[in-house]
Order: structure tokens, then sequence, then C-alpha cells
């Protein structure tokens, strides 16, 4: 592994404090929990009895699922400036004023979801820190099933996939078929489909749940569960609003979070495994990579990580140095 002394920069601190607090932060009028995605997925489901449950203890919660209230991109800054008490972002949506919020999408370099929980870990702390400059308030943190590799011939190495059309959705895709010698095809999810009837793509990285969305065995045969990445969304409140409860309250908030991040992480893996066998129901040979694979995607994961320490700062240390040393 290289060097952690060559880890070298410095961290860009996040924006200027939130602005005051709507009206209404008492939950006498009722608390808001905006999120961008559809409330039955797993992630609406979980967030449906996170409501529910801090209802019950008193702190009144709407859940608004789908956009409904904000975009997904505008949620973080509606509860940062009181706009909405409660909020969840996919945190890579995070990293332009938030770099930490990145780890998590750092490429190859997380295995299991027992890896996943390691690196939350590590990186919470420093996410919580980040969060209260600009007056949030971290609740939970649930991730998507792991990314994995699909490709129309099967494979044993990295060098494989030279030559391939691999599709990709953004620039640490682009930079992953790049170093591995494919040819980067930027392809909505939507349109994977199509793309993969007209043979625009051969090969992609994404979940075997949104395999399963997609219907994707009609066209492409292989899947490897190479864990790319676990990418996560968090909850968070307005730190003022979650100020303003009585201590009672607030600790029942916390106690419904921790119950909530359990009962999410279980109902991810769970999604994860019931997409892969309904992949595997369809036909597609569903398989573990190589060895000489797996030594390959280890050396990309250190490449990543450096470079990510590199552009992130030094800070970025005090989550991959514990991380690796299995703290």
């Amino acid at each position: 592994m290289t060097d952690r002394r060559d880890f070298l920069a410095v961290l860009a601190a996040w924006g200027a404090a939130g602005s005051p607090l709507m009206a209404q932060a008492q939950t006498g009028a009722g608390w808001k929990l905006a999120t961008g995605y559809r409330a039955e997925s797993f992630h609406g489901q979980n967030l449906t009895a996170f409501a529910k449950e801090l209802t019950a203890a008193g702190v009144k919660v709407d859940l608004a699922a789908n956009n409904s209230l904000f975009k997904l991109a505008d949620i973080a800054g509606a509860v940062r400036d009181g706009k909405v008490e409660l909020g969840e972002t996919i945190m890579t949506s995070l990293v332009k004023d938030m770099p930490l919020a990145g780890a998590d999408s750092v490429p190859f370099i997380v295995r299991s979801y027992s890896d996943a929980k390691r690196l939350w870990k590590h990186q919470r702390p420093l996410i919580e820190k980040k969060f209260a400059a600009v007056g949030l308030k971290p609740l939970l943190a649930v991730p998507w099933p792991p990314q994995g590799l699909y490709t129309q011939k099967p494979i044993n190495r990295a060098a494989d996939l030279k030559g391939t059309k691999m599709r990709t959705y953004n620039s640490t895709t682009q930079r992953i078929a790049q170093l591995l010698g494919a040819t980067p095809v930027d392809v909505p999810m939507v349109q994977v489909g199509q793309a993969l009837a007209d043979g625009k793509i051969d090969c992609m990285i994404t979940s075997a749940v949104t395999g399963v969305e997609n219907q994707v065995w009609d066209h492409i045969k292989n899947y490897y569960e190479i864990n790319a990445w676990f990418p996560k969304n968090i909850t968070f409140a307005n730190a003022k609003a979650f100020e303003g409860l009585s201590a009672a309250q607030q600790k029942s908030v916390l106690a419904a979070a921790d119950v909530a991040e359990t009962r999410g992480w279980a109902a991810s893996e769970k999604a994860a495994a019931e997409s892969v066998e309904e992949l595997r129901k369809k036909g597609m040979k569903i398989e573990r990579v190589s060895p000489d694979f797996l030594a390959d995607i280890k050396r990309m994961g250190e490449r990543f990580s450096l470079e990510w320490v590199r552009e992130v700062g030094s800070e970025a240390n005090d989550i991959f140095i514990p991380y690796y040393t299995n703290q």
C-alpha cells in the first residue's frame, strides 16, 4: 500500500453557516422529511417507519418523498436554510462543498457490508463536524446495494475488458473505463436497455437492484460481484430545529435514528441478495471475480484512494489510515 506520508493537501471548508430556522421549528405544526427518492424504495420504507417512530415519540414528522417538496440536489440547502426540518440525500451530491462526503464512493476499497460499516465508523465523526459547521445535524446513513460488473463475455482479469464499450455516468466510471482500456460511453440508466440492444455498450458497473429494475438479462449474461463501492444516503436535521426540542425529544430522535440506521443497513443487504438471486433466476451467470482480477481491483482501489486523499486533503487520512489498518 502506498505510504500515507505522501497523502498531502489542504481540505476545503464547506460554505458559510446556514440561515435562520423557520418559524415552526417546534413540533406543534409538524415537521417534514424531504427526500428525492420514492417512498416505495427500501430507503423510503425505512424513512416512513422512522417518521412514524418519531411521531409516536412526540415529534410529529411527515415524509415528503419523490422530490415532492424539494429536488434531491436542493434538499441539503433547504434543510440548512430552515425551509424544512429534515432531509435525505445521497452523500455524493455533497462532495462539491464537502469533499469528505465522497469517501464511500472511492471505488474498489470496500469489499463487503462489514467493510462499509467500518468505513462509515471512521467517516462519521468528520461528517458530523462538517455538517455542524453549516447548521446541520446528521442522524443516520444507509448504503445502496453494492455496485457489480455486468459483461457480455466472461472475464478473468482486468485486461479482458480492454477494447470493450463500458457504460459510464460520472467522472469516476469514466476514469475506471479508461484505466481498464475500455471505451467510455455515457448512457443514462433509463436508456441502458436500448443501448445494450443496439450494441452501444457491452459492459457496465451498477447494482444488482438496478439490473433487475432494467431487466438487463435480455441483453447481457454475466454478473460479477465486485462490490465496487457502497454509496450512502444520509438523513439529517436542521441543527436549530433539533436544539429546539426538549432533552427527552432529542434523545428519542437519536434513539429512533439508531434503530432506523440498523434497519436500513439490513434492508439494503436484503435488497442486494434478493436482486442477485433474481438475476440468477433470469438466466444470468453470477460469479465472484478471479484472484487475478481481484488483485487488479485492489491495485486500482489503492490508486483511487491515494488520488482522493491528495485531492481532499490531510483530513482524509483520518478515514483511510484507520480503515486500512483495520481499526
